[in-house]
């Protein structure tokens, strides 16, 4: 076969052989370059770096250190363009303490022991001393923030406390032993009579939970809500001399103490604490009770000898978180305790929980429990309490809504009910005893009388006074048409023939026989009291 021959013109044949020298040519690239500005510590500095660079490259070429806190102008991560003026802004900081004086607060204290308008310092008043920490951030030297990130209590202020006089008219009483009452958060004291008053505690954050006397009324035992706002301490208990007026409190390293702590009856070689303790918590009602019982020994000067649990930490029957009352028997051999589902006692010579009577719990629907008041008689062969009552009505028996006033008697080792709807808050507490001519012991009870009895949980309440065996009830105070008294814990005197009672915000005298009150304190903010023969 013959070839055959193409002829192509002159611009064909051209636009060919380009083509193909294109084609036979690798295609070859030239990065271009930009000029950026610096402006960095004061300075403006040019520099030429490839198209496509981004800030922190162009500072990496400059070879420019960022700080960690240093800004960047447009961010680290921009891509430049001709012209473009990168800044960078040094950032730091530094912390600064500041002293700061903080003023002492102004307390008054009533004293209706002193004329009115007489005035005397006892406490002379202190500034105290904060700290404050400051973080603050500089931009290019000039200041931007100032935070405060820690504050300390470098020194406490101290409280300038002046006691005012607020002379009552009222005719002064004879006062037998000593009657400690707590008033606006101080303990005071009465001796000999009602104007022989004077302050033992003051500034201390009394919280009222433990106001005892000990038996010779030489000592008061009280509970202190700590200053320092420590999370795992509700309260301390602490001590100090009746007597001694220079005396400072002491410290008896028990702390968390809700329901009970009291002096033993007996001292003889020496004083008896008994106490129990509670776990602080979070929730409702703030504590988790150990239901535990501790003895702790002191000489007669207040030095603590010895320390000893008898009761282990238990669950505490039902209601068990709310916790365990106790009642030293008048002998100081034993004591009574009380919780939501029962009363018994705790022998001292044989430690345990012998349980006496079953109670119905009640139900609160809350986040409190209900515990019954008890009350070794003066023979210490009975034992006062208030019973939980069957249902008056169609409701469960958890609900009942009535209490009565009881007693259980070690002879026949029973229990038998003296007072019919006495309510929730009876209180009952015996009456020192004395000895009859044909030596038998005689005391009498005195207890609260709800004056709505089957609303008793909000009622008010009436003094009443019964015979040991439930006999001769009598209400004394206050007088019909008043106002009845907010239940709280009654103080017999030493003598047995009064009954100290708060009343409206105030620490008042019933005499035993006739209802006759008389009031001792003015002020309205009387919290707690306790009454102790005293030499």
């Amino acid at each position: 076969m013959k070839a055959r021959r193409v002829h192509l013109s002159p611009a064909v044949l051209g636009l060919v052989l380009a083509v193909c020298v294109a084609a036979c040519v690798a295609p070859t690239t030239t990065a271009g370059a930009i000029d950026v500005t610096l402006l960095v510590d004061g300075d403006e500095i040019p520099i030429r770096v490839p198209s496509g660079s981004t800030a922190l490259q162009a500072l990496e070429l400059a070879a420019i250190t960022l700080g960690a806190s240093d800004r960047l102008d447009p961010p680290a991560y921009a891509v430049l363009a001709e012209g473009t003026r990168i800044r960078v802004s040094r950032v730091s900081e530094r912390f600064e303490v500041e002293t700061e004086v903080v003023p002492f607060e102004r307390q008054t204290i009533r004293n209706e022991a002193m004329p009115e308008g007489e005035t005397r310092l006892l406490q002379p008043g202190v500034n105290g001393i904060q700290e404050t920490t400051y973080r603050i951030v500089e931009e290019e030297g000039k200041p931007t923030s100032r935070t405060a990130v820690k504050v300390v209590q470098a020194q406490a202020p101290v409280p300038e406390i002046v006691m005012m006089g607020a002379q009552l008219s009222y005719a002064p009483l004879s006062v037998d032993g000593v009657l400690a009452y707590l008033s606006g958060g101080n303990a005071w004291i009465m001796r000999d009579d009602t104007r022989n008053r004077r302050p033992i505690v003051v500034g201390e954050n009394l919280d009222g939970r433990v106001f005892r006397l000990s038996p010779d009324g030489r000592w008061l035992l009280y509970s202190q809500t700590p200053t320092d706002e420590a999370a795992d301490e509700i309260n301390r208990l602490r001590i100090v001399s009746t007597s001694d007026e220079a005396a400072e409190p002491l410290d008896l390293q028990v702390s968390n103490i809700v329901h009970f702590a009291d002096w033993s009856p007996q001292a003889i070689d020496g004083y008896t604490i008994a106490y129990s303790t509670v776990e602080p918590s979070p929730g409702a009602p703030g504590w988790q009770a150990n239901n535990d019982l501790w003895l702790l020994t002191l000489s007669f000067a207040g030095r603590v000898t010895d320390r000893e649990q008898v009761i282990e930490s238990n669950a505490g029957g039902q209601y068990g978180w709310w916790g365990t009352s106790y009642a030293w028997a008048p002998d100081g051999s034993q004591l009574a305790y009380a919780r939501a589902d029962g009363i018994g006692r705790v022998p001292l010579d044989e430690p345990g929980l012998q349980s006496l009577v079953e109670i119905q719990p009640f139900q609160s629907f809350s986040d409190w429990a209900w515990v019954p008041g008890v009350s070794w008689g003066g023979d210490n062969q009975s034992l006062y309490f208030v019973d939980h009552a069957p249902p008056q009505g169609l409701e469960s028996p958890a609900s009942s809504p009535a209490f009565d006033l009881s007693a259980w008697i070690s002879e026949s080792s029973s229990s038998v009910s003296l007072i019919p709807q006495t309510g929730m808050f009876a209180y009952p507490s015996a009456s020192p005893a004395t000895v009859e001519p044909g030596g038998e012991l005689a005391y009498r009870l005195a207890y609260l009388q709800a004056v709505a009895p089957l609303e008793s949980q909000n009622s008010s309440y009436q003094l009443s006074i019964v015979d040991r065996d439930g006999s001769e009830a009598t209400m004394l105070f206050p007088p019909p048409g008043e106002a009845g008294l907010t239940p709280r814990p009654l103080a017999w005197s030493p003598a047995g023939d009064r009954v100290a009672v708060l009343y409206r915000g105030d620490l008042w005298i019933v005499d035993a026989q006739t209802g006759q009150g008389q009031r001792l304190t003015g002020d309205n903010q009387t919290a707690a009291m306790d009454w102790k023969g005293g030499a």
